[in-house]
């Protein structure tokens, strides 16, 4: 009897081993691991972040256009009346939101590539400063993870020292989506804007230019690091005029998230992107990155590789209201030998090659 008894529990012990791992088996197969929903969340910032810039503000018009044939007309009335009113205020205060640059979904953002900030040297609270960021890619990711969200310690790295990332003016004239900029602490690249920030804001400011700008886009591909900055001295005119430091920097492996269709010089297409360019302001690039379910298979979202933005020495500046010629190109020099210097110091650290090039146009 005792060995019957015996028998009979090993058994029941068993089945309950058995149906304790069956259920196990189930609850894995319906809940998707942590890492798996992690990934998920991370793609989807990706995602949503892609729609706000490139998409919102040109639905947002639509729609408001659309209400004002409707019952709802008065909405879109008072809306563009608030903007007539507000129109100075991207160009002047703004409307800078901590809470928004420290939102949870720009962590996940900043894990998808992962991207990290890298700092060099001190940047003085006592000063103002104009931060050239490098090299300008399709979307400027690294420039926008880096300076607009506090999702890679900004503040922390940088202490009294506030960010204004300045993008094209026409993106702060779309209903909505000038709120959205205005609240990440962006600002119009305009001579207006800038001066305002590093004149009328106190002190402890730095206005991120991608110096590039849209014509850089277009010489944008993989493992090839070309920048547009010979001729752009503007910038530098606006350094000396407020007696801001120069301060370098560069995202690597910023130009590896997308591929390009590229077009050879002189040829119709090509010359149809620079006109376009020259128009509007952003150059109409034909780039794919990996589609939405597979990282092998082409789409619009970037791929998940790595990009370091490493902030370097300032340059710096005295303050000389009408700035000759000759002092201009005498910093903007200054600056390149920085940048350059910067590049060839951490290339081999952040993914490129003992012999890796930087091209200045």
């Amino acid at each position: 009897m005792k060995t019957i008894i015996a028998a009979y529990s090993r058994d029941l012990q068993g089945s309950r081993i058995t149906l304790r791992s069956a259920l196990q088996s189930l609850s894995a197969a319906i809940t998707p691991p942590q890492a798996q929903l992690r990934s998920c969340i991370q793609l989807f910032s990706i995602i949503q972040w892609i729609f706000s810039f490139l998409l919102m503000g040109f639905m947002c018009l639509v729609v408001f256009i659309f209400l004002f044939f409707t019952h709802l007309w008065p909405i879109s009335a008072m809306y563009f009346s608030w903007i007539l009113l507000d129109w100075d205020t991207p160009e002047t205060e703004g409307r800078r939101s901590e809470w928004v640059r420290n939102w949870s979904v720009w962590n996940y953002f900043r894990d998808y590539f992962p991207i990290q900030l890298v700092k060099m040297h001190n940047l003085p609270p006592g000063r103002n400063y104009i931060i050239g960021s490098h090299p300008h890619g399709i979307l400027c990711i690294g420039a926008f993870c880096n300076f607009v969200t506090e999702s890679t310690g900004f503040s922390q790295k940088f202490p009294g020292i506030r960010p204004h990332l300045a993008t094209l003016a026409g993106n702060f004239r779309m209903p909505i989506l000038r709120e959205y900029l205005m609240s990440g602490g962006l600002c119009p690249v305009n001579q207006k804007s800038i001066g305002y920030t590093l004149s009328q804001k106190g002190r402890g400011n730095a206005v991120v230019i991608v110096v590039g700008g849209a014509a850089e886009s277009l010489s944008c591909q993989p493992g090839v690091t070309t920048l547009i900055l010979s001729r752009r001295r503007g910038f530098v005119r606006l350094a000396l005029e407020h007696g801001a430091d120069l301060v370098p920097s560069f995202s690597f492996g910023e130009t590896d998230l997308y591929n390009q269709v590229h077009f050879s010089e002189g040829s119709f297409l090509r010359a149809a992107q620079c006109k376009f360019q020259k128009v509007f302001g952003f150059a109409p690039c034909f780039f794919y990155g990996r589609g939405l379910t597979s990282s092998k298979s082409k789409g619009f979202i970037p791929y998940p590789r790595p990009v370091t933005t490493v902030v370097g020495e300032p340059v710096t500046v005295p303050q000389i209201k009408d700035p000759s010629p000759e002092v201009v190109d005498r910093y903007h020099n200054m600056y390149k030998c920085s940048l350059l210097k910067l590049f060839h110091e951490h290339k081999t650290k952040y993914g490129l090659g003992e012999n890796a090039e930087l091209r200045i146009l």
